[in-house]
């Protein structure tokens, strides 16, 4: 190793074998980590642990890859003290399995020291235990407590550096961005996405490919839905969109996963979910509640009293509170993590010029998935959570061209023969959009029922008529005021902004909406 970080071997051939070296506990149980992290904890009124970070959300403005930027010396040497402090610190170290499919799954080495075990504690439970003896194909070293706060990706060798940070996110993303990666190096892409498998009793509408369930025989529509966090991916995807047995719609990733070239959907976490929490309701997040209220789930930056009283309305700590939960206490996941095909993807969004939902041709799917219009929560930046936000493919954890990932997203869509929609959660004008109303556009897309016709204001293909909701009343031409100009300004942003990419094709760029 440099002292001075302007050459570096191999990371990971840098750390010792964490299953003989005397400074590293190996693959605790998830009950020893507990007990190892017990000083920090406040144990809830279900049972379960609560633990407060001093760091709350991301650090994207502090995290660099080496593909995208030309690593120097100081890069280096984030890596080279991390590598370090693994080697001469108590540190715990932990070996999980990241997906299922044949072709995506990663076994993930995670190292931290001993004395910020709540980390891997709420980290462990996302994912399922690695094969024994198996070497890690991702490794990251997060040391919370270094003077500066720095990660770095060094994607080829699968590697991140996690410096000055105890936020749990960071050891999360550091393996789903490098998941993502490997996607698009197959042909692929990788997605910030939810899923969800949808399996509806045969009728007069079209449902996607619909593949017929042969021992239920019921039609299966599969849907991804994208999102940044925090803007109801997770409160949509987990949504049962109140079908009645034998129908039903279950969630299989709420997070990431990987579009593959054949229509599969590769998922990510098989364990557990890291869903946010604040204003967590009993009555319209039912399942989520039921998960978050259980003892095995790990709360982080959650207001939790000494007697254990848990207030999840509270943003006390922070309005990016958070709880790992797991998949078997959730009654909305499936015990699968992969969507055998995708039929329909959906962009959500919260702009107020948008109508609630719209659908889209391979090249407006392509320029939504550029715009990655939403807003911005407290995940990402809690100084601006609210802000109007554009994400590419509202995933910030891109490596590489985003140019050329539109390209990718257009030509999967087109070849899979995918139907693509805008989803607009928030209001269109003054007019909230509620839940009810989106479940109901969701359940009447599934099956098939909705009528489409041209909107002459925006431009796009929008409901004109679906079962059991009123949409005139989304009408944007009536609820926005100055609608006309409003949607030529922002025409108008939307082609400059997507000017910005020089990779983006051109037929993407004239499909703005």
């Amino acid at each position: 190793m440099s002292q001075h970080g302007t050459a570096i071997e191999s990371p990971t051939a840098a750390l010792a074998d964490p299953r003989t070296a005397d400074n590293v506990a190996y693959d605790p149980s998830l009950a020893t980590l507990r007990e190892f992290a017990r000083e920090g904890e406040t144990t809830t009124e279900y049972g379960s642990p609560s633990y407060t970070s001093e760091h709350r959300s991301r650090n994207a403005d502090r995290t660099e890859n080496a593909l995208d930027t030309e690593f120097g010396p100081a890069d280096y040497e984030h890596v080279e003290r991390v590598v370090e402090a693994a080697g001469d610190r108590e540190m715990v170290c932990l070996d999980r399995k990241l997906g299922r499919h044949p072709d995506n799954t990663y076994v993930c080495r995670y190292y931290v020291p001993k004395e910020f075990s709540r980390i891997a504690l709420t980290w462990a439970n996302l994912f399922e235990p690695a094969p024994d003896g198996a070497d890690p194909d991702f490794t990251t070293v997060q040391v919370p407590d270094a003077d500066e706060v720095a990660i770095r990706v060094l994607p080829e060798e699968g590697f991140t550096a996690v410096r000055g940070t105890d936020y749990t996110g960071e050891a999360k993303k550091s393996f789903l961005r490098l998941f993502m990666f490997d996607a698009k190096r197959q042909g692929g892409l990788g997605l910030h996405a939810g899923t969800k498998r949808v399996r509806l009793e045969p009728g007069d509408g079209e449902t996607g490919d619909a593949e017929t369930d042969e021992e239920a025989d019921l039609e299966t529509v599969g849907q991804v839905f994208l999102g940044l966090s925090g803007t109801g991916k997770s409160t949509l995807t987990a949504h049962g969109l109140g079908l009645d047995e034998p129908e039903d719609a279950t969630m299989l990733q709420d997070d990431v996963c990987a579009l593959r070239p054949d229509g599969t959907v590769a998922g990510s976490e098989g364990e557990g979910l890291f869903i946010k929490t604040i204003g967590l309701d009993r009555e319209e997040q039912p399942a989520l509640y039921e998960a978050a209220t259980h003892e095995s789930a790990v709360l982080e930056n959650v207001d939790v009293d000494e007697d254990g009283t848990v207030d999840f309305d509270s943003d006390a700590h922070t309005a990016n509170a958070r709880a790992v939960v797991r998949r078997e206490h959730l009654p909305s996941a499936d015990e699968e993590i992969d969507l055998e095909s995708v039929d329909q993807v959906f962009f959500i969004t919260r702009n107020p010029a948008m109508p609630p939902l719209a659908k889209l041709s391979p090249e407006e799917a392509a320029a939504a998935f550029m715009l990655g219009e939403s807003v911005q929560t407290s995940a990402g930046d809690p100084s601006s959570a609210g802000e109007a936000i554009r994400v590419v493919g509202t995933n910030p954890f891109i490596i590489g061209s985003e140019g050329e990932e539109g390209n990718r997203f257009r030509d999967l869509v087109a070849d899979l023969d995918v139907d693509a929609y805008l989803l607009n959660t928030g209001t269109v004008g003054d007019r909230d959009i509620g839940v009810d109303d989106t479940v109901t556009l969701l359940r009447e897309v599934s099956r098939g029922r909705i009528e489409w016709a041209d909107d002459s204001t925006t431009g796009l293909t929008v409901p004109d008529a679906v079962p059991g909701l009123d949409v005139s009343r989304f009408d944007v031409g009536d609820a926005l005021d100055d609608a006309d100009e409003h949607i030529a300004d922002l025409r108008e942003e939307r082609r400059d902004y997507l000017a910005e990419f020089d990779d983006l094709d051109e037929e993407i760029r004239a499909a703005v909406y």
